[in-house]
């Protein structure tokens, strides 16, 4: 009998190798701006086209490299870095694997040109898929030009699975904030095709912050020092009354590396605690700078994972540090911006202005009896329509494979048609509300379970994805427009999504560079603020386009439900809690939310006395 072991050749390692470290055009932006700051440049240059798919470029002016360490650059676990074992617990550059190279170029066309001051010429080398086409000696300047061309050109399911532009744009766009946060002290530019996104001069950290995030940081930074003899701790907060609902502008440095630690954010957290509201998100650029004896960087391919030998020591330190920034900040007005030390000026929100309504787009008939108002203004002329609620479960339990909606969530909307048949089918339904969140209702075999805020998600879901498909979305004209800079990620998805964020209801117009000018919003939410509710949309679509599998339409659709059913969680009366349980059974999916969570649970008279007699 033969053999059957072999040896994968180098190419097909490569490119299962390039399946851990290549995930996306980020990815490869990562490793390239890391080997730049690795080689000592002081100016850095990152060229994006079709944002990353077509060509990734990143041009420095570090120390470049030999004719021979350039070739050697592309062999697997070729590194400058490491030696012996011990050298990976003393490391404190970025790339050190030797794996980046060769796994982009098993996957990618890559043009490499470098040259060092020592050398008499430089280096040129193609690369397609592994295959080495070309080594030569050629004249350039100093420092390394490497292009990255036609990403997963030789593995298409790979490329299949990218995302829209806007969405790998955004991803490069984080990568570049990490690298460029990092390290102030490096000049950086980014051009994504021939526009320049970014333009970032060698500064100190505070001013490399406003320049990546807006001017409007200048006015919320505290600053944050802590000096122990385990673990130091610099850095900014933003001020608490500056937290956002979404995620995204939190950066944690080991090292000057850019990591992920959720027990570390949940230390900032914890300092925050009672200063901002719950849900709430704080901005903050710490670096941690600790012996590198003391972590594991050796854990995950992308190195943004990392282990502590004493975790509790570096949670109370960091919590420490940011209590008493906070503290320092509620008791200092303010502190020059030239200074490295900027607390900004402790203003209160401006007023909210007064909103005029006007009519702009669709009509009456297009507005359903939940759109206009919050849950405490919900009470319609059919809200005593109570014993329509019922109507059509039995359809539903005969044929639970319907499909209405483009959400494919056919095997739990199977599971909610079994459990509808144990309603009741009564004019009065008895319903209460527990921690204004929660609403418990009679139903014929045992009780029903709703999450009023989850259920809300579904109804608007379901009503922004009709508004979008139909194009009829409500507008209602701002007495005074507002304006808002948009960071550079926002602005790309507002460009891609902008038509259907009119269709929800928005009257929002380009107003120059990266502003757009907002001249109406859906009526649903003139009671808040107008850029927050703005920028908020667009985080929740980039956090849905990430995490969750939908259309575009459907993404849009569910980052505005997500964003605002928030809002709806509080107390209603009796005729609302039955409009809304008539409602939610009027969607395409009532037990579920767009993700799939449930928005409600039936609990069976058997397994309430099982629960009781336990």
């Amino acid at each position: 009998m033969q053999d059957i072991i072999h040896l994968l050749s180098d190419s097909i390692a490569n490119q299962i190798a390039a399946g851990e470290v290549v995930q996306r055009p980020a990815s490869v932006v990562k490793e390239l701006l890391e080997n730049s700051v690795d080689a000592k440049a002081k100016n850095i240059q990152l060229v994006i086209k079709e944002a990353g798919k077509t060509l990734i470029q990143v041009v420095d002016d570090g120390f470049g490299m030999s004719a021979t360490d350039a070739r050697m650059s592309f062999e697997r676990h070729a590194t400058s870095k490491i030696r012996v074992s011990d050298d990976l617990f003393g490391i404190r550059t970025m790339g050190f694997r030797g794996e980046a190279l060769a796994s982009i170029a098993a996957v990618a066309q890559v043009e490499l040109r470098t040259y060092r001051l020592v050398d008499e010429l430089g280096t040129l080398i193609r690369i397609e898929g592994s295959d080495f086409k070309t080594q030569e000696p050629i004249a350039t300047p100093k420092g390394t030009n490497l292009q990255i061309k036609n990403l997963f050109f030789n593995v298409p399911a790979r490329r299949n699975f990218l995302k829209s532009n806007a969405v790998e744009m955004k991803h490069i766009i984080d990568e570049f904030h990490r690298i460029a946060l990092a390290h102030p002290e490096i000049s950086f530019s980014l051009h994504h095709n021939e526009v320049e996104i970014y333009s970032l001069a060698s500064s100190k950290l505070s001013h490399r912050i406003v320049d990546i995030f807006g001017k409007s940081y200048r006015q919320q930074l505290a600053g944050c020092d802590e000096q122990t003899a385990f673990v130091s701790v610099s850095g900014y907060v933003g001020k608490p009354e500056a937290a956002k609902k979404s995620r995204g502008e939190q950066f944690f440095f080991v090292n000057h590396r850019f990591v992920k630690q959720p027990y570390l954010h949940h230390a900032i957290l914890s300092a925050f605690d009672a200063t901002i509201q719950k849900g709430s998100h704080p901005f903050y650029v710490l670096f941690i700078d600790i012996d590198p004896s003391h972590i594991d960087i050796n854990i995950h391919p992308t190195k943004t994972e990392i282990k502590f030998d004493d975790e509790r020591a570096v949670y109370a330190i960091i919590r420490s540090a940011v209590r008493q920034a906070i503290g320092v900040y509620n008791l200092t007005p303010s502190i020059d911006f030239e200074s490295d030390i900027n607390f900004g000026n402790l203003t209160s929100p401006s007023q909210r202005q007064n909103n005029a309504s006007s009519t702009v787009r669709g009509n009456d008939e297009s507005i359903s009896s939940f759109e206009r108002e919050r849950p405490n203004s919900l009470e319609r002329a059919n809200a005593g329509n109570w014993q329509k609620l019922f109507e059509g479960l039995d359809e539903l339990s005969a044929n639970p494979n319907r499909s209405t909606s483009p959400v494919t969530m056919d095997s739990k909307a199977n599971d909610l048609a079994e459990e509808t048949k144990h309603f009741t089918e009564t004019d009065e339904i008895n319903a209460i509300q527990i921690k204004n969140r929660y609403i418990i209702a009679q139903a014929k075999y045992g009780m029903m379970l709703i999450d009023q805020r989850a259920a809300y998600e579904r109804i608007l879901f379901d009503k922004y994805a009709l508004s979008i498909s139909k194009k009829n979305g409500f507008s209602q004209q701002l007495l005074f427009p507002k304006t808002v800079e948009l960071s550079s990620t926002l602005f790309t998805l507002w460009e891609e999504i902008k038509d259907d964020i009119i269709n929800l209801g928005f009257s929002v117009e380009l107003f120059g560079g990266t502003t757009v000018k907002i001249n109406g919003i859906p009526p649903e939410v003139h009671e808040e603020d107008e850029v927050e509710i703005f920028e908020g949309l667009l985080q929740e679509y980039a956090e849905t386009q990430i995490n969750v599998q939908l259309s575009k339409t459907d993404s849009i659709a569910r980052a505005f439900a997500k964003r605002s059913s928030s809002k709806y969680v509080g107390v209603l009366s009796k005729v609302e809690i039955k409009l809304l349980i008539h409602q939610l059974f009027e969607t395409s999916r009532p037990g579920y939310t767009p993700s799939g969570e449930r928005t409600m649970n039936i609990l069976s008279v058997e397994r309430l006395a099982e629960l009781i007699t336990r």
